[in-house]
């Protein structure tokens, strides 16, 4: 069985960074992309980062760019989201994903989901 679980939200002011997790179970990282999304109270749900297993391709929304890092370490099939320099705009639920395939930013074309994960980020 797939299963993506993210950790390491949380509460944290203007400025300050924490580094989101998303372990996966039930296949490897070769040849999945693996995405972070974020939905904040009434919008809709936007991508943030994703990353290429297969070429450590990256991709950053505009808003996050500079501010975030995507990685990945295949041998413990996890993906980390480093947050800097985070805006009380970051307040979030935030979702990692996986798809068989490169890496993009459209999230119809992730299989897999986790939970989610709350950050918010006071002012």
């Amino acid at each position: 069985e797939v299963q993506l679980v993210e950790s390491g939200g949380g509460l944290v002011q203007a400025g300050g960074s924490l580094r989101l997790s998303c372990a996966a179970s039930g296949f490897t990282f070769d040849g999945y992309a693996i995405g972070w999304f974020r939905q904040a109270p009434g919008k809709e749900r936007e991508g943030v980062s994703c990353i290429s297993s297969r070429d450590g391709t990256t991709y950053y929304a505009d808003s996050v760019k500079g501010r975030f890092t995507i990685s990945s370490d295949n041998a413990k099939n996890t993906v980390y989201l480093q947050m800097n320099s985070l805006k009380p705009e970051d307040t979030a639920v935030y979702y990692c994903a996986a798809r068989l395939g490169v890496a993009t930013m459209a999230e119809k074309y992730y299989d897999y989901w986790g939970q989610g994960t709350q950050v918010t980020v006071s002012s």
